[in-house]
């Protein structure tokens, strides 16, 4: 069958509000979807067990979970063994949400095979269940998203394009969570319509003024070299540039393809990337 992509995505807002009983943390959050994707494909088979293949990525991954999960909620009946393979593009552990991403396409995939698919609010639940990054890739596009990643709301986006700077040194979200709890660097509160009024701009200089990510502090904390990168980036001529996610991906916005590709051929291991 066609891969099915899973688009990375930017958090170009992202606020994060205390953590909650279980310890999850409630968001509201401008994701941008961009055109660096991972391909997911699925091979049925006659029998035997799935199986979950991510080239370059040992052990167990969401994926693998999602899929596992869906076929919990199905009983076992209606969809085959599947051998399901992930041509990563994404960067590992880069809080551009591949794994998030990669689990999406994984659960469009079970579902499209599946003989007794799931309704679209049960799908989402299951999502939400796996990771707060996941609904929203479910039918990856540009959205404001709330809760615990379960409330996902499609928005527009002006066009702009974007120089990420990987590291091959991940970063754990758990870590970074936790040096935000060791600060309190949440805040009480959580509105969705100044995100909603970003999302409206007119202009890749109106979106790049208003980056904003709770976990940059953290993740600087941890990470104090990224503030070279995040330096380098502006040196470079972004009109903005912050910490994706988690980290330890840095972006900078640009306002077109030809200014970033001209950014990009200054900074090493630097990839270009625009909106979907």
């Amino acid at each position: 069958m066609a891969p099915e992509l899973a688009y990375a995505k930017l958090n170009l807002v992202l606020h994060v509000g205390p953590p909650r009983d279980g310890g999850l943390h409630p968001v509201c959050s401008l994701f941008a979807s961009i055109d660096l994707a991972d391909e997911v494909t699925a091979e049925p088979l006659d029998g035997g067990e799935d199986s979950v293949e991510c080239a370059g990525v040992p052990g167990h991954n969401l994926a693998e979970r999602a899929l596992a999960d869906f076929r919990s909620r199905r009983g076992g009946r209606g969809l085959p063994p599947l051998a399901v393979r992930i041509d990563k593009r994404i960067p590992v552990a880069a809080g551009l949400g591949g794994g998030s991403a990669d689990a999406a396409a994984t659960l469009r995939i079970a579902n499209g095979l599946s003989d007794e698919p799931l309704a679209r609010e049960e799908l989402l639940r299951l999502a939400a269940d796996l990771g707060s990054d996941v609904p929203s890739q479910l039918e990856p596009q540009h959205a404001v998203v709330q809760g615990t990643g379960e409330r996902v709301d499609p928005v527009g986006l002006p066009p702009f394009a974007a120089v990420l700077l990987p590291d091959d040194q991940g970063l754990s979200t758990a870590a970074v969570y936790a040096e935000l709890d060791r600060r309190e660097g949440w805040r009480e509160r959580l509105d969705p319509e100044p995100l909603r009024d970003l999302a409206a701009s007119r202009s890749a200089a109106g979106l790049a003024a208003a980056l904003d990510n709770d976990l940059q502090p953290a993740a600087l904390a941890l990470r104090p070299d990224l503030q070279e990168r995040l330096d380098a980036l502006h040196g470079a001529g972004a009109l903005g540039a912050a910490v994706s996610g988690s980290g330890p991906t840095c972006f900078g916005l640009f306002a077109d393809r030809p200014a970033a590709e001209a950014a990009a051929a200054s900074l090493p291991g630097a990839l270009v990337a625009e909106p979907r």
